[in-house]
Formats: structure tokens, sequence, C-alpha cells
């Protein structure tokens, strides 16, 4: 019973710190995008159109931009509290709508590519480290520090030269030609493979210097000297607690890969959120722009609060922190 006592008190602790961060969020998310230099008038009807000082100020009123800038903090947070985003100063439609549509292939690539690219770099860190000595660990170190030092979108440069012009393997923008899955494959395949590759990379230098830590503890020794099998004390002993600590990693990454994803949907033409977020910048589309901010917070925190648990489930340790 004490340690389930434990195990609450430890997310109930977590759940009030993300509560106070999504509040602090809330706020950044709305002065952001307003401390831009530009006008999102002048965005609206364009740099060359004259417009006397009493127009603008009637399309300022009309867009919610008139008042002081607390008091539409104010009517922002009434309408978060209802559910409500916003309307699009460019796209003419609900935020909420317009994020529901794109969202979801965001969502998907990236959701792929955290699977492949977990997986992947836990199982060629793990060896890596276990097998340190050897020259493929040291090829596999190098590639990933390589890979992992260049930005995304040279990545996805690179990889749309070769795959995409000079192969002609892949089509060079777009989600699908047809709404039919294989047409969806094969248009997410290289763009799925740049981002896996990518976090892949930054996982198995983690994963490679956590084994490393935990191979020269003793429980390993103690094991070896029962005559448990190398693959054995690395599969059941070390990777299990060499995984605690990319947990957090993970969690944490969520949002470092959105920002990668806004780069590759933008060298691929992707309508995902990354070019949503992109165009929306360009435009000064304040909606638009706190509601992608904000969906992309929620997602990270949900993320972090869920690595909490699992960290709680794989080490107990953690319920006795604050």
């Amino acid at each position: 019973m004490r340690p389930f006592l434990q195990g609450s008190i430890f997310l109930f602790r977590k759940l009030i710190r993300y509560s106070c961060s999504f509040g602090i969020i809330v706020l950044l998310v709305f002065l952001l995008p307003r401390m831009m230099p530009g006008d999102p008038v002048a965005n609206l009807v364009g740099e060359d159109i004259y417009l006397t000082d009493e127009t603008k100020e009637t399309l300022r009123a009309a867009l919610g931009l008139d008042s002081p800038l607390h008091e539409q903090f104010v009517l922002y947070s009434i309408h978060l509290l209802h559910l409500d985003l916003g309307y699009s100063y460019h796209m003419h439609g609900a935020v909420s709508d317009i994020l529901a549509d794109r969202a979801g292939w965001t969502l998907l690539y990236i959701g792929i590519s955290i699977i492949i690219g977990t997986c992947t770099g836990i199982y060629l860190g793990a060896r890596a480290g276990f097998e340190h000595e050897t020259w493929w660990s040291s090829l596999i170190s190098s590639l990933a520090l390589i890979i992992s030092s260049t930005p995304p979108y040279l990545l996805s440069l690179i990889a749309m030269v070769i795959f995409v012009y000079h192969l002609g393997w892949f089509p060079f923008k777009g989600f699908y030609d047809t709404f039919h899955i294989l047409s969806i494959i094969h248009h997410l395949t290289l763009p799925v493979l740049i981002l896996s590759v990518f976090y892949a990379a930054r996982n198995v230098l983690i994963m490679r210097g956590t084994v490393l830590s935990e191979k020269i503890q003793l429980y390993p020794l103690f094991a070896r000297s029962l005559g448990i099998p190398e693959r054995r004390i690395l599969i059941r002993h070390i990777r299990k607690n060499a995984i605690i600590p990319l947990i957090a990693l993970i969690a944490l990454d969520f949002g470092f890969l959105f920002s990668g994803a806004l780069f590759i949907e933008i060298v691929f033409s992707l309508n995902g959120m990354g070019s949503l977020m992109y165009d929306a910048i360009l435009n000064r589309d304040y909606p638009v722009l706190t509601g992608t901010f904000l969906v992309i917070a929620i997602f990270v925190i949900c993320a972090n609060f869920i690595a909490d648990i699992l960290s709680l489930a794989l080490d107990p340790r953690t319920r006795s922190h604050p």
C-alpha cells in the first residue's frame, strides 16, 4: 500500500507542476506571436495597398486587435476555456478545424518516426555500448554523431537530391496523389525515414553512453560470476536500467521533433502542422500561431507525464524524488 501511495503522491506533484507549466505556456504562446515585427492588417491586405488610418483601425477592431494587450489575453483565456482557439485571419476558418485537418498527418509520421527511431536507437546503442571495443561499434557511433549533428532540413535536401531527383524512387511533394493507402505510404516513406534516422542517431549516442556507465557497475560483474551469458546480461539487466534516462529524453524530444518536422514539411511540401506554422508566421496569423504552439505544448506535456508514469513503473526509486 505504501509504494502505491508514494507513487500517487509523485504523480500528483508532477500533475501540479505540469498544470502550472501549462498556465505559463498559455501566456507565452499568446505573447510571443504579438512580439514579432510586422502588422497582421498589412499582411492581410498586402503591403502595396494604401489604407487610411480609419480603415486600418476598423480592420484591427474586426480582428480584435484594437483593445489593450491584457484585455486581449483575458478574452483569449475565456475563449480557451470554451475550447475556442479563434478564427484564422488568412485561412478564413476556425483554428480548431484547421488544426484537426493538419495535425493528423503530422502526428502520423512523427509517431511512426518515434517508434522506428526509438527501437533502432535502443538496439544499436545498447550493442554499441556493450561491445564498444569492436570496429562496428566505432562505425555506428561515428555515423550517429555525424547524422545527429546534421540539421534535419539538410538531411531532407540531400535525400531529395539523391532519392527523388536522381533515382526517382519517391515523389517530391504531398501526402498522396490519390487518397489510397499505397499512395500515402509511397509519399511518407522518405520523410519518415529521414526523421527516423535523425532521431535514431540521437538515441544511439545516449543509449551507448548509459550502457557504458551501467556496464561498469557491480551487478553485471555479479551476473557474470553466476555464469549468466553476456547477451542475457545485456538484455535482462543492463538495457533495462540504461533505457530509463532515454524515456525522459524521448518525451523532451517530442517538441524538438516538431521543429524538425517543420523543415521536412517545407522541403517536401507536406501540408501538416509544420507548414501551417510556417505560413502563419509569414502572414502574422496570430490565432493559428497560438493554436499551433498550444497544441504542440499539450502533446509535449502529455508525453512528459506518460514518461513519468513509465519511469515510475521501471524505476520505483523515483517515488521518493520530488
